[in-house]
């Protein structure tokens, strides 16, 4: 009954296009009771998959889950996407769990202005979300109609746009109405600055970084 219960009390996450939003919202025994993808909640077995969604172990209410590559701590009734890459479909998720690479940077891909295909990096030291003109231009950006201004960067004074952009989305989770920078110095990534941060709370959990939204 209790499993019931918690089932019925499920709220419903849209699904996101090439991502898997994943929320954990009960135990029977030893199996997880698993919302995939904002579909009817199914109980798994350790080992067994949902969809794209693979529980790897579940123990004292947390279970870990495997999606695209990707390792998960999930908490009680707390949606997380994994695997996004930012398509165009329904966005309504409020926890971002970034892992980190190699490098120890934590990586990304998502959407801007509704365009995927954006590969991030979270970069707590820059002010607004910042690309370079290339980035801008492959995703349709008009950025000349952008506020000019002046840069200072590693290689001197450079030339930038300041804009806002209409949306910015990880997985299943966007924000809208965000300052950025596109500056005429090249960028291996779109860098997450905190423009798109502030709206979170954010914590560190050994090689995972999560944002839970604030508004």
């Amino acid at each position: 009954m209790k499993a019931l219960v918690l089932a019925l009390l499920v709220g419903m996450v849209a699904t996101a296009a090439q991502a898997d939003s994943v929320m954990l919202t009960g135990t029977i025994g030893n199996r997880a009771i698993l919302v995939v993808n904002g579909g009817a909640p199914k109980t798994v077995a350790v080992g067994e998959k949902l969809q794209n969604v693979r529980l790897l172990s579940l123990q004292d209410g947390q279970a870990v889950v495997e999606s695209a590559g990707q390792r998960i701590a999930l908490r009680m009734d707390s949606p997380v996407s994994v695997g996004g890459s930012g398509g165009s479909g329904a966005a309504s998720g409020s926890r971002i769990v970034l892992n980190a690479d190699s490098r120890g940077h934590f990586m990304a891909s998502g959407a801007i202005n509704g365009r995927s295909g954006v590969s991030f990096m979270l970069d707590t030291g820059a002010t607004t979300v910042a690309m370079s003109v290339a980035d801008a231009t492959r995703i349709g950006l008009d950025y000349q109609k952008g506020t000019p201004v002046r840069m200072n960067t590693a290689n001197g004074v450079a030339q930038g746009y300041r804009l806002r952009l209409d949306s910015v989305r990880v997985g299943d989770v966007e924000v809208r109405d965000i300052d950025a920078i596109v500056s005429q110095q090249p960028m291996p990534f779109v860098l997450l600055g905190n423009s798109f941060i502030n709206r979170f709370s954010m914590r560190r959990d050994a090689e995972q970084m999560v944002l839970e939204r604030r508004f």
